[in-house]
C-alpha cells in the first residue's frame, strides 16, 4: 500500500520560509508525477506545484517565483521551498503522487500558518 508522509509545516511570520517535504512507500508502479496542493479553510483544494517525471513544473500564478518545487527520484521524495510567506498561504498542504496506473496516492497533509 502506499503511504505518502509529509513533514515540515508549522508557524511562520509573513515573510518568512519553510520547507516541505513529501516521502513515498510501498511504491508498485512509477511515479508519473508528485505534486502540492493546498486547503485553505472554506475554501477548496487548489493545486500549488506539480513535478513531472519529464522534468517539467507548474506553479500556481499565486506562488510562481516564491515556491519552488523539486524531486528526488531516488528517494520518491518531493520537496516544496516556500519563501516569502503571506498570510494567505496559510492552509493545510497535501502532497500527491499520481502513478503509471494511473491511480493517484495523497498524503494527510500538514498545516502551515503564516501569521501578520
Amino acid at each position: 500500500q502506499v503511504q505518502l508522509v509529509e513533514s515540515g509545516g508549522g508557524l511562520v511570520q509573513a515573510g518568512g520560509s519553510l520547507r516541505l517535504s513529501c516521502a513515498a512507500s510501498g511504491i508498485i508502479f512509477r511515479i508519473n508525477a508528485m505534486g502540492w496542493y493546498r486547503q485553505a479553510p472554506g475554501k477548496q483544494r487548489e493545486l500549488v506545484a506539480l513535478s513531472r517525471s519529464g522534468g517539467t513544473t507548474n506553479y500556481a500564478d499565486s506562488v510562481r517565483g516564491r515556491f519552488t518545487i523539486s524531486r528526488d527520484g531516488a528517494k520518491n521524495t518531493v520537496y516544496l521551498q516556500m519563501n516569502s510567506l503571506k498570510p494567505e498561504d496559510t492552509a493545510v498542504y497535501y502532497c500527491k503522487s499520481t502513478f503509471t496506473n494511473g491511480m493517484d496516492s495523497w498524503g494527510k497533509g500538514t498545516l502551515v500558518t503564516v501569521s501578520s
